[in-house]
């Protein structure tokens, strides 16, 4: 392979790890704050808003994102005649499937802290919201920095999945290349790049956890 023919496909291969990054961005920008929100509405008292996001955090969680990138990428045009843009569609379903795993993790943090923290705060005169934003929330942030790290890990990978339903990124790139060579280094390639980006997004939750790290 020529050194033009390799930088040929490093741009290629940008181009697609552009699309995944996008996808990446997205996912995280929707997902973390809607998890947050479910798991709010989860650990609610009034099983008709408890109940229904217990439903949905299990479905997520339950079925293949394949499947649901599936079901959101096709599912419109079969029962309604909708026929959306397919990056639009793969976006959702990362989103819906990624906030059911975060709530479950923000979820457990919440649950996890101290009761007597709460009641020190009540004899203080602090509110509700008060005991939770100041006092509750830093905590659980600092608790759950190492589950959402393979979370976000996880999703680097996944991102691959939307080959499946038609979305040029970065792995079906790799996959036309090694067809047209005839040579599995394209794929060589594609793994660097993941291997590259999980490795940034390591050392950023790495870096989190030790500046969060006020509770020692």
């Amino acid at each position: 392979m020529t050194g033009e023919m390799f930088g040929n496909m490093l741009l290629t291969f940008l181009d697609g790890f552009l699309v995944t990054l996008e996808l990446f961005g997205i996912t995280l920008l929707c997902s973390i704050p809607l998890g947050f929100v479910v798991a709010l509405g989860r650990m609610s008292k009034y099983k008709v808003i408890s109940w229904p996001l217990g439903a949905y955090i299990s479905i997520m969680r339950g079925t293949p994102l394949l499947l649901q990138l599936l079901f959101f990428s096709f599912g419109p045009f079969y029962m309604f005649g909708w026929n959306w843009n397919r990056f639009v569609a793969v976006s959702i379903s990362f989103a819906l499937n990624y906030a059911a795993y975060f709530a479950e993790i923000f979820r457990g943090g919440i649950q996890s802290m101290p009761v007597g923290q709460y009641e020190a705060s009540a004899a203080l005169g602090f509110t509700r919201g008060q005991t939770f934003f100041r006092i509750i929330l830093p905590q659980v942030i600092k608790r759950v920095i190492p589950a959402s790290g393979n979370e976000v890990i996880t999703l680097v990978k996944d991102t691959s999945l939307v080959q499946a339903v038609g979305v040029v990124e970065l792995f079906s790139l790799a996959n036309k290349l090694m067809g047209k060579q005839v040579s599995p280094f394209p794929l060589v390639i594609a793994g660097v790049f993941y291997y590259v980006f999980n490795l940034l997004v390591s050392f950023v939750f790495r870096f989190l956890e030790k500046k969060l790290d006020y509770y020692k």
